[in-house]
């Protein structure tokens, strides 16, 4: 973890995984850029769909505009800067394409030279996956940067499916080694301040959950032995509840 490094690109599926998954380091690297992939507008007619709902926005609309503006405090916590892009989130039910997203995220990184990349994991949720899939497309086409692929926070804790993830990799042809930053106490207070701006969020998750969010972050870096070219497959599909 950098506190004198470049700051990092950081690829985030919604408005709140970055601060979730990597708070931490982003408190140490000021300056990091988060590009949230999936923070498009749904339309102005569309009625908030059972997360939003519970979350108390009447549309999907002013869900994604509350949203935003979270995220926008948080990072700014952080000294981080926000990229939304407008690919929807899946629970307003119209799919991204793959292509398109691993195209929208490797024109991103090309656009962002010379700093690490940090991606999700992609463990279980189906919107994590899509962007997982994007982000390794684009790590095959960058292979000399410098990439890390962290723990999606709150999703690492289904049972078995962070393990499950590596078993993918290790089937793919991949080495994923874990990295261990550096944990200063005042990263972890800066990232539970940020973490709190994502106030119509946390109400929805149980204590379990909550409970990841001040665990420690993991991130793996992929090595392809021998500069093989990895068998990446097509992401699973999973529910769109977060």
């Amino acid at each position: 973890m950098c506190e004198t490094g470049p700051p990092a690109l950081v690829i985030s599926p919604h408005l709140d995984d970055a601060v979730f998954s990597c708070g931490a380091w982003l408190a140490a690297c000021p300056g990091c850029v988060v590009v949230t992939v999936l923070a498009g507008l749904p339309p102005a007619t569309m009625a908030a769909p059972p997360w939003d709902a519970g979350a108390g926005f009447a549309s999907a609309r002013a869900a994604v505009l509350a949203r935003r503006e979270e995220d926008r405090s948080a990072l700014a916590m952080l000294r981080a800067t926000p990229l939304w892009l407008d690919f929807l989130d899946g629970q307003y039910g119209v799919p991204s394409a793959p292509a398109g997203l691993a195209q929208a995220v490797s024109e991103v990184v090309a656009a962002h030279p010379d700093v690490p990349v940090l991606a999700p994991a992609g463990v279980f949720h189906r919107d994590h996956l899509l962007v997982h899939a994007a982000c390794a497309q684009a790590w095959a086409g960058s292979r000399e940067r410098a990439w890390l692929f962290y723990e999606d926070a709150i999703h690492r804790r289904t049972p078995g499916q962070l393990q499950r993830q590596l078993m993918n990799w290790h089937a793919a042809g991949l080495a994923a080694t874990p990295q261990t930053p550096l944990r200063e106490p005042s990263h972890a207070a800066r990232k539970a301040r940020a973490v709190a701006a994502y106030a119509s969020q946390l109400p929805l998750f149980g204590s379990a959950q909550l409970a990841d969010l001040s665990a420690p972050e993991r991130y793996w870096r992929w090595l392809a032995p021998d500069g093989a070219q990895p068998r990446l497959s097509r992401p699973r599909q999973h529910s769109a509840a977060r």
